[in-house]
């Protein structure tokens, strides 16, 4: 009976979770907006972020910077 119980409890809470999956869904926004996106041209990689992450110029140019773009 215990276990009944922890088992719809533990269902219970991980179908309350507010979080939204989104692992993988930034990586593939690029691609699928850009036929030929490359991460490391700075000025492609500033515009994936503004239009994908919803950055801005100093937030994007300084992740772009940070992933390695040039």
């Amino acid at each position: 009976m215990r276990l009944l119980a922890v088992l719809i409890f533990a269902l219970m809470t991980a179908a309350c979770n507010q979080e939204q999956d989104i692992t993988g869904s930034t990586a593939s926004c690029p691609a699928r907006n850009y036929t030929s996106y490359n991460p490391r041209d700075m000025n492609q990689c500033v515009t994936a972020c503004k239009a994908c992450d919803h950055g801005n110029t100093v937030t994007c140019t300084t992740s772009c910077t940070l992933k390695g773009a040039h």
